[in-house]
This record gives C-alpha cells, structure tokens and sequence, in this order.
C-alpha cells in the first residue's frame, strides 16, 4: 500500500461513480469474487446506478473472516473506499492473508445513496449507524431530542443571532456533553430530524444483513472494520469498539489492537454511545462466531464544525425550496466536514488503516 503523496491520491475518487468504477477493476484485476447488491429504487446523483459491491478475496467458507467496510455514511465512503482500493493494490499485504488462510470481505459503499447524493445519511434520511436494531421491540427513547431540536434545525439558515443565542443557552445550561448526547446519539420521532433511526429495516440495513448470513456462516472469528470520517483530531484515526459491553469482548479488543481502543460506553470515545451500529448485525447474523467490531474514526475539521454542516444538511432536506447556490454550498461544506481532499490527509489514513488491518489479522491468525 503506497503512502506517498502519488501514490495515496490514486487511490482515491471525488465521486461515488468513480469510486465505484476504481473498486470494482482493482477487485478484477486482483482476481477477487465480485458481488453487487443494486438499489431497486434510487440512482445516484449523477445518474448512475447504485450498489454495495463486494470484493472476496479467500475462501467464502473460511473460518476467519475480516470484513472491511466503508460509505456507511454516504461521503465518508470518500475515505474508506480510498482505504480499500489501496488495500486491493497492496500485494504485500494480501500475500499475508493468503498465508494465513484468513479471508478478505470487503464491502464497497454501505449507503450508496449517500455516497452519490453527498447526504450523511440514506434515502430515507436514516442514519444507518442508528437503524440497526431490534424492530419488533419498542422503539429507543431519546427524551431529549425534541427540546433541542429546534435549536440545532432553525426555521431560516444560516441561524440567526437569536438562534445561536438560544442554542448556547442550552449549553450552558445542561452542558456540551449532554448536548451531544441528546442530538447525535439517535431519535425516532423526527424523519426530517438529525440521526433519525428509522421505523424499520433500511434497504442497506436488509443487504448488510444478508451480506453477513451468506459470508459469515461458516465463520468462527470475525474482525469487522467499519471506516468512518468527521471525528476526532485531524488526520488521527480513532480506534472505536461498538461491540458488546462485557469484559471479555472489551479484552478482545485491546488485545488485537492495543490500549488506544476506546469505547463509547466507557465515555472515553470520540463517539457517543449511539444505538444500532451496522457492525452490531453481527451478533444478530453470526451467532456462533467470535466477534471483534472496530469503527476506525478519521477526524476532519473540528466536531462542532462538522456538527453545524450536517446540521445545514438536514435544514436543506426539509426546504428544497432553497436557492441552487445555497444547495451547492451546502452539499460542497457537508462533503469537506467528511473528505479532507489533500495528500497529507489521504497518506495519513492509508498509513493507519495498514496498521489497523495487519493488528486484525495477527488476531484472526492467532485465534
């Protein structure tokens, strides 16, 4: 894998179509088994067809299976797909799975729609890190959100003097750390609101869900890394353990990929204790397998800065009424919270996720 500033951009794309196009001929041309999952019922921006791709390199029964996914969150599919074509090129690295006998998944651009539309989240405006989780029981509450609600999607943007007063009086009140948690960790009450769960299983959420029943069946070790953009320091990739919260699996954890794994329950993570991550599925789909889940977490711009741009995100999806210019310039500033375009950034993350895929792969071997 190529950390140099050539050889880390061309591994990158700067639309979802011509992700698409890198990852699939890198998996052809590495001699990959190729499976596409097609949108019944969107195209992309574009006007391209959508999928969540496969690349399986290794056997489909292996016994220990990593699975690296990106584009959970529409744009920052930007820098997991980059990670991921990279990996399809890293002969070296390859070479070593293939000796250990543990397979390759990697799964190409979970939320297509975003990815292409540059929305964080679905078609649907779910949040797919909050739609995976037990719909036949009650919906999660989030007493919270409603209050703040109207703070952080005013009526007229950009937000008013009056707006940003009232949403500092919040602050101030209850704290940044409970403002957070109220707005981002998910809701199900608001379709047009931020991190918007849903009321049932997204398309995505049914495709990942059969993605891990035909690949993962025969598995008694699964690593899961699910990469992610927009928290964090710049240009750091935190390690984020969304498994279960019992000593053992936490021990897994740190184990395969050191002290500097850091769980949202625990409150020592960039993340809030969110509900229904995608990795959570593997519990679900994979019973008899053991399973060690990482989001690997690259910061961007400052959190509250990204915050305020999905924060326009959302306020353009509920008036579509606003002027063209307004519309690129919020679609262009909510692609930049998620994509830092640059080689120094884009080196920084392949240098990492490296490391990230050699610690999984020692675990799987030595399990």
């Amino acid at each position: 894998m190529q950390t140099s500033a050539g050889g880390s951009v061309r591994h990158f794309s700067g639309t979802y179509a011509e992700a698409r196009a890198k990852f699939l001929d890198a998996a052809a041309a590495r001699g990959a088994a190729i499976e596409s999952f097609v949108h019944p019922a969107h195209r992309g921006a574009l006007g391209e067809e959508l999928a969540t791709d496969l690349a399986l390199l290794g056997a489909k029964d292996a016994k220990k299976l990593l699975l690296v996914s990106s584009g959970t969150h529409g744009p920052e599919g930007f820098c997991g797909s980059g990670a991921q074509v990279a990996t399809l090129h890293d002969a070296e690295l390859l070479a070593r799975f293939e000796q250990a006998g543990v397979a390759l998944l990697l799964v190409h651009a979970v939320n297509p729609h975003g990815f292409s539309h540059l929305h964080r989240t679905n078609e649907d405006n779910i949040d797919l890190n909050r739609n995976h989780i037990d719909f036949g029981a009650p919906l999660p509450v989030n007493a919270d959100y409603a209050e703040v609600e109207p703070l952080v999607l005013p009526a007229t943007w950009p937000p008013t003097p009056a707006d940003e007063a009232a949403m500092a009086a919040y602050i101030a009140r209850r704290g940044m750390r409970a403002f957070r948690e109220a707005v981002t960790k998910g809701q199900y009450s608001s379709p047009n609101g931020l991190f918007y769960g849903g009321t049932a299983p997204s398309w995505s959420n049914r495709t990942m869900r059969g993605i891990l029943r035909s690949y993962g069946a025969s598995a008694t070790h699964l690593g899961w890394i699910d990469i992610h953009t927009g928290l964090g320091p710049y240009g750091h990739g935190e390690k984020i353990y969304p498994g279960r919260n019992t000593p053992e699996d936490l021990a897994l954890a740190h184990a395969w990929w050191g002290a500097d794994v850091f769980a949202p329950f625990a409150g020592d993570s960039a993340s809030a204790d969110v509900s229904g991550p995608v990795v959570s599925i593997a519990y679900d789909e994979c019973p008899a397998a053991r399973i060690a889940p990482m989001g690997l977490e690259f910061g961007t711009l400052p959190d509250q800065e990204v915050l305020t741009r999905l924060r326009a995100d959302t306020w353009l999806r509920r008036h579509p009424e606003a002027p063209d210019a307004q519309k690129r310039e919020i679609r262009r500033h909510l692609r930049d919270a998620f994509y830092c375009d640059n080689d120094e950034w884009k080196g920084m993350v392949l240098g990492q996720a490296r490391v990230v895929l050699l610690q999984t792969l020692q675990g799987l071997r030595k399990a």
